[in-house]
């Protein structure tokens, strides 16, 4: 039996002192859970919305508040021998449970979900009452000690925290370092005996046969486990053995398995996997999981420019992974799981197939991956640290790995999980240290992780960090890379003489559209892009402390590159700046494709905002589209015709193909402004490979829009390039986006 503890609470709240009031005295208003304290006094009426103009400086008093979420609940009457279990699927952050005034536990980890048995503090059959007492995360940071070596961060504040990084300010969030009940609280009663692991592995598979590797453990009140029974069923194969020891392994055989691809490469087909504990006859707990029957594998060698490689395969396919970072879908995080359904459509939609879950952010509940697992999105899974030193003292260490060990254990089955890294971007940090050999060792990624990972999902591949940067291997040697270098013009020798063979994160920036920066900034202060609330929305920058560039210069600096000049009004800075960065973007994928099998895989940055901002995504918080999303569509067909860079007076045409399937496909090259045929024909794409086409002759300097249109399977696609250098008349791409625009969409995958 369980019972739901989510709705409506009454929050009590004051400032945390020494000598405190009791709870009873403070203020009190009501809340709802899962929520936010934060937004709670906004839905009050008692602050502004945070996310409108410069309201988000109001909130920062509220970092040394205390908060007590109270409510009521009845329990029925228990049958002898069960337990009742208070759960909590995320607290935020270092709080005390009370039930009826007694003390059942304590919480200090956000990204974790917490439970208490209460069946001794609890009275069934009458009223009990559960109190959250909440103190503040910034007090608590003042009783650590921090490694001298900052590096990356500005503040020490969020690394002895579990809270995800992004919270204290970042360049793509604002500093709301919340707290509250920020995921669904809810009872369990229990029984004497459960299922507490499951887990299933692909140990080989082709299209006649699969072998599934499965173990499990559970616990019991009872002392001799000679009747107990394990019976694991998988559509209609069946495994059953007596269980006389609580932990215990099997494997089942699956004739003809309908096998798990990432999108794109085939089906994501899923399998419903039953596992009961018996004892005799009697069913004493069923667990379900929904599996995919696939291999993954990757094949990294960490290895200088070109000897190094980072290449995914599926199924023994070699994957070219096309996709976009996963940042926090809202600075709020009990509304993340609002937006996961139409954020993902939009990975969807746009060809991908994979996403990375950046170590910035929180953990991404069920609902997230279970998306993904039918979706057929890869997902490389980053463990919550992010651009710091971290400390290495053993009682971090240990809270590391309790955290690492529930993670995995909870999300371990499902398919689309490609990898566990253990950072983002610490080993950068290491290596701007200077230190080498065991002097840049980080026992957390190197000793702490892997050993989370190999006793709890061997099967997976475990990345140190992203990028890993091994001792003696330049940062821009390793094989999977970060590529943001100097942000300049997006055809650069940095973006385009790159030596990753797998870039992880490569983004350019975008300007919302002008009646998405009116939903957030007042009237007076849409522009020019110089005042102070574009510059809080650029959360690079905060009056409580300056850090890194301002992103708002940067990007007028890139439209004066691609144009020539910075535009005086809004709507053209606007239009530029969005052309901007789709051809940046474009560039960044079409490079990476032209490249295959030199180059593995692009997760650019990134796809959509968690807060309304001037940013690097190709959408907005709103989830209004940013020219860059239509032109990313177009660059990540499945079968595409793109162009090379210049070289020898010429452009070389490619038929690009990253898919199991092979087509036969007509083409035609045109010149955009003239309509001049300049290449046709008919070929045969070969499946998951490239083919040269031909070339088209275009003197270097010689601004001309290229016009690639194709048919295969009965439908017309169409893309383009530009060629030339920059600047560009405003007035040739005004022409040119009428041309573009009209070029047949095709389908999506």
């Amino acid at each position: 039996m369980q019972i739901a503890l989510n709705g409506e609470w009454k929050l009590y709240y004051h400032p945390q002192e020494e000598d405190m009031p009791p709870v009873e005295k403070w203020p009190s208003l009501s809340a709802r859970v899962p929520g936010e304290a934060e937004l709670a006094l906004m839905e009050a009426g008692m602050e502004p919305d945070p996310f409108y103009d410069e309201n988000l400086y109001r909130y920062r008093k509220y970092e040394t508040y205390m908060w007590a979420y109270e409510r009521e609940f009845s329990l029925p009457e228990a049958p002898n021998g069960q337990q009742w279990i208070l759960h909590f699927d995320g607290i935020n952050t270092y709080a005390d449970v009370y039930v009826n005034k007694v003390l059942v536990g304590q919480a200090d980890n956000m990204l974790i979900a917490h439970e208490f048995d209460i069946t001794a503090a609890a009275r069934a059959g009458a009223e009990n009452q559960v109190r959250v007492i909440i103190r503040s995360a910034m007090l608590e940071a003042r009783k650590r000690d921090y490694p001298v070596a900052l590096t990356g961060a500005e503040s020490s504040d969020y690394m002895w925290q579990r809270r995800p990084p992004h919270a204290f300010g970042w360049d793509i969030m604002p500093r709301l370092p919340c707290s509250g009940l920020w995921r669904g609280v809810w009872l369990e009663m229990r029984g004497s005996a459960r299922i507490t692991q499951a887990y299933y592995a692909t140990k080989e598979c082709n299209e006649h046969r699969a072998q599934l590797q499965f173990s499990y453990r559970y616990e019991t009140r009872d002392v001799s486990l000679d009747e107990y029974r394990v019976r694991v069923r998988c559509g209609s194969v069946v495994w059953e053995k007596a269980a006389p020891f609580v932990c215990g392994k099997g494997s089942l055989t699956v004739e003809q398995p309908l096998l798990w691809w990432p999108r794109g490469y085939g089906e994501p087909n899923l399998y419903t996997v039953t596992m009961e504990l018996l004892r005799g006859d009697e069913v004493l707990d069923v667990r379900t999981d929904t599996i995919g029957i696939r291999t993954i594998s990757i094949d990294h060698k960490m290895a200088p420019d070109s000897e190094g490689e980072f290449l995914v395969r599926v199924n023994g396919c070699p994957i070219l992974c096309k996709g976009s970072n996963w940042v926090p879908m809202d600075a709020f995080h009990s509304r993340d799981a609002a937006r996961y359904a139409q954020a993902l459509e939009l990975f969807a939609q746009a060809g991908c197939n994979i996403v990375r879950c950046w170590g910035g952010n929180v953990y991404e509940d069920h609902a997230f991956f279970d998306l993904c697992d039918r979706m057929g999105l890869l997902v490389w899974q980053d463990f919550c640290m992010a651009c710091a030193i971290y400390p290495q003292s053993q009682d971090f260490a240990q809270m590391i790995e309790r955290e690492a060990e529930h993670v995995i254990r909870k999300l371990r089955n499902h398919p689309c999980i490609l990898l566990w890294a253990g950072d983002n971007e610490v080993d950068e940090m290491y290596d701007g240290l200077g230190y080498e050999g065991a002097n840049r060792y980080n026992a957390l990624t190197r000793e702490v992780l892997p050993r989370a990972v190999r006793m709890n999902d061997p099967y997976r591949k475990f990345l140190p960090s992203s990028p890993y940067i091994a001792d003696g291997v330049a940062r821009y040697s390793v094989p999977e890379q970060h590529n943001w270098g100097p942000r300049g013009y997006f055809k650069d020798e940095f973006y385009k003489n790159t030596r990753a063979h797998f870039i992880s994160e490569c983004g350019y920036h975008g300007c919302p559209s002008p009646e998405s920066l009116a939903r957030f900034l007042p009237q007076e202060k849409l522009w020019p892009y110089t005042n102070s609330a574009w510059m809080t929305h650029d959360t690079d920058y905060l009056p409580y402390g300056e850090r890194g560039y301002n992103r708002n210069q940067l990007m007028a600096d890139q439209v004066q590159v691609l144009f020539g000049s910075v535009p005086e009004t809004l709507e053209e800075f606007s239009l530029l700046s969005q052309i901007s960065q789709a051809e940046a973007l474009k560039f960044f994928i079409e490079r990476t494709r032209i490249h295959k099998w030199r180059r593995t895989g692009i997760i650019w940055w990134n796809m959509l905002d968690g807060w309304p901002q001037i940013s690097d995504a190709i959408v907005d918080y709103y989830f209004c589209k940013k020219r860059a999303y239509q032109t990313v569509c177009r660059a990540q067909w499945p079968v595409l015709i793109a162009a090379d860079e210049h070289a020898g007076w010429e452009h070389a045409i490619y038929l690009l193909n990253d898919g199991r399937e092979s087509y036969e496909v007509t083409y035609v090259v045109k010149d955009g402004d003239t309509g001049e045929v300049l290449l046709s024909g008919a070929e045969r794409s070969p499946a998951n490979e490239n083919l040269r086409l031909g070339a088209v002759r275009v003197i270097p300097a010689s601004r001309r829009l290229l016009v690639f249109e194709w048919q295969m399977e009965g439908k017309t696609y169409g893309s383009y390039y530009v060629t030339g250098f920059p600047p560009y008349p405003v007035e040739n791409w005004r022409r040119w986006l009428g041309v573009i625009d009209a070029l047949p969409m095709g389908e999506t995958v």
